[in-house]
């Protein structure tokens, strides 16, 4: 079922127009709408997220993950890991932009797990696995190939942080938090905070805050 046939042309409209600005392909524009389908589809059911009109999951779901790619060059990443992925983000949005790059979607919560499992097998994404361990027990017990760690809406930063730690395997790695406009950092992240980048989605400002081991 397309959005056109679930939610009528007004929709189908708002979708045209998410496909046009954001240059998607086909495939591309095809595996978003199957995503939003189910993403509605299963927030019936087990609480997914409290965005369910479909223009402000454009905004404030898609485009607030995809805009990322602005700023980092995700085609020279060797794996991502979106922490706390929840509905997918911004872990699955990403990945359908890049599908050639590795993600790594850790989740502990075991109904949504099952969703980013279906959507992973619904869309035909490949390299793109669901984790289910808590932060510090990642952190301690795995060593991924991971460039950067990105966070929305998930952890508190002095537990992200945790991963500059010298004995994680990660402590190289990057991590990008999705900050409000009046964020400020605490004192435990402060040292490994290296720039924030504004960036403007459904109309509001909003900021990326970028952080790496090498100490201020």
């Amino acid at each position: 079922m397309s959005i056109v046939e679930k939610y009528g042309k007004e929709a189908n409209q708002i979708w045209v127009e998410f496909v046009h600005k954001e240059g998607l392909t086909t495939h591309q524009a095809s595996q978003f709408e199957q995503y939003l389908l189910m993403l509605r589809e299963w927030n019936d059911k087990i609480n997914l997220t409290r965005i369910v009109d479909i223009p402000d999951i454009i905004s404030f779901h898609f485009q607030d993950s995809m805009r990322i790619a602005d700023s980092v060059d995700f085609t020279a990443l060797r794996g991502v890991c979106d922490v706390g992925s929840g509905g997918g983000f911004p872990g699955i949005p990403l990945k359908i932009l890049y599908p050639q790059v590795p993600f790594f979607l850790l989740e502990v919560n075991s109904k949504k797990v099952a969703f980013l499992q279906e959507v992973i097998s619904t869309l035909g994404l490949t390299d793109c696995t669901v984790n289910s361990l808590d932060w510090r027990t990642f952190l301690r017990q795995t060593d991924y190939t991971i460039d950067l760690c990105m966070a929305r809406a998930s952890l508190q930063l002095d537990q992200l942080v945790k991963m500059f730690k010298p004995s994680c395997a990660y402590k190289d790695a990057q991590l990008i938090y999705w900050a409000s406009k009046h964020w400020q950092p605490g004192s435990d992240e402060k040292p490994y905070l290296h720039k924030r980048v504004t960036y403007h989605v459904g109309g509001q400002q909003r900021v990326y805050a970028f952080f790496s081991a090498q100490k201020n």
